[in-house]
This record gives C-alpha cells, structure tokens and sequence, in this order.
C-alpha cells in the first residue's frame, strides 16, 4: 500500500515491484529508521519490528494501527479548517489526546514544505507552510493500514537495541539520517545534530554483528567517500542514480546519486536508472 507519511529522504522510488520482487525471502521485516515506512508498506511482511527514535513518529503508528477511525475522523476537521492561519495555530499548540496529536503530526506533515520533519533547538515543530492543501488523500487506507500494523512491533528506542533483535533470515533494511565525514549542504550539517559521525560508526558495528547472526542487510546512505570507506571491509556496495526530489521547485532538482551496502553479494538490478556495482 502507499505509505500515509511523506518523509524526506523517504525510500517510495527505491521499493519499486522489480525490487521487492527481487528480494530474498525472509522471516521477519526489521526497520530501526522507521520514518514513512515505505519499505513495511511495499513489503507487507507478516511479522516486523518498526523502531524510530522520534517518540511522536511512533505514537503516531501506534494511533494509525490501534484507532485508525478515530484518526480519520480528526483528520476530516483539519481538512475542513485548514488555511495558513489554521496551520500556524496548529504547529504552536500540543493537544492533550493520543489520537488528537497523531492527527495534528499527520496535517502538519501533508501541509508543511515538502514533508520535512524539523525541530528548533527548544524541540518544537518549526517547518513553514507549504504549497499543498490536501489533509484527505486518495490513497488513504487507514483500516488497512491498521491492519498491516497489527503485524509489528513498534518501539522508540535507539538504533542499536532494534538491530540487535535481528536475527537468521531477518530482513534489515536500515536507511539513517544522511551524515558525512566532511559536511556538503543545510541538510547534511542539520542531520550531523541528530545523527553524528561517531552515530554512523556504531551502526556499521551493530550491522556487522547483525550479519553475523545470520541477517540480511540492506542500508542506504550518502553516496560520499567517507561512507564508501566506512563500509568498505564489510559489505557490497552500489551506487544508484535517481533524480533529487527534495527541493521544492523542479528548478531546484537534479540528478543525484545514493549508495546502497548490503550483506547481498548480488543486488536487484533494477535499483534505479543507472546502477553502478563495484
């Protein structure tokens, strides 16, 4: 199904059917960077555990999965009130209920620019508004949603403590915050805030255990020379091409490229427009 979150650096244009396909077959689906879980929703595994470290992301599933009417019935109101005025309120304000908080990071998410996920550095929501004004999608499947979500475990904890359940014939898929050795760009250096260098040490360590269990690893990350080097004594490794969507202009996006590292020897070859396989 299509995941009801828009996520920057979200992996919608990597689980394409090629890919999923392509895949090997697996026990359990294990993703510790949940973000919009477009991996969970293109795979509809039967058994998983979802992890991210962000307490509202997770409350959130929790709501889509336990009280998906509820939500949809929140939902409805800010569709109906939404405006620039209305968005402000909302992003200044917390509201008291489970289902009313999960509904306002919903709205927020599908009206902010670009579905960026931001905090300032007293912890409060400050991305502005954006072009789009749909509360309410086509794609919007709550119940089943729900239903997919009676399947995982949802925990917000740290990377670590998810990938050390990862056991034989688990599928790890593993796409961190994108952090460099040397800083390129805002996104980069904001990511470095929340997801340092040394972050991205521990996790190689946490993922060569996991392989050793018997796991099978897929990590995305920043196709640079710092990560190349960091994962180069333990996993395969492909570059992929795709187009940049993260600007909001069309202008403003280009070709760009991503790297994968895997426990695979062989990767799908339909990864993206022009894979490149060391």
């Amino acid at each position: 199904m299509v995941p009801f979150l828009k996520w920057a650096g979200g992996k919608r244009w990597l689980f394409t059917p090629e890919f999923v396909e392509r895949l090997p077959k697996f026990k359990r689906y294990i993703e510790p960077f949940l973000g919009g879980g477009a991996g969970f929703f293109a795979l509809e595994p039967n058994s998983a555990i979802l992890s991210d470290i962000n307490p509202e992301l997770i409350e959130l599933y929790e709501v889509v999965r336990d009280h998906p009417v509820g939500l949809k019935r929140q939902i409805a109101i800010h569709q109906t009130e939404h405006s620039e005025c209305y968005y402000y309120a909302m992003r200044s304000e917390i509201p008291d209920t489970k289902v009313q908080r999960a509904a306002r990071m919903l709205y927020l998410n599908r009206t902010c620019w670009n579905g960026l996920y931001r905090r300032n550095l007293k912890g409060e929501f400050n991305v502005p508004i954006g072009t789009k004004n749909a509360v309410i999608l086509d794609t919007d499947n709550f119940k089943y949603a729900s239903q997919l979500l009676s399947r995982a475990s949802l925990r917000n904890v740290d990377f670590e403590e998810t990938i050390s359940s990862a056991g034989a014939n688990d599928l790890l898929f593993v796409d961190p915050p994108y952090t460099v050795k040397h800083n390129m760009n805002g996104f980069v250096k904001y990511n470095e805030k929340i997801f340092s260098w040394e972050d991205q040490k521990r996790l190689k360590n946490s993922l060569i255990q996991a392989s050793n269990r018997g796991a099978i690893v897929i990590v995305t990350n920043a196709d640079h020379e710092s990560l190349r080097e960091l994962y180069s004594d333990c996993f395969h490794y492909v570059s992929i091409s795709r187009m940049s969507v993260l600007s909001g202009k069309s202008s403003g996006r280009s070709l760009t490229t991503e790297a994968i590292f895997s426990s695979l020897a062989q990767l799908p070859s339909e990864l993206g427009a022009n894979p490149l396989q060391r």
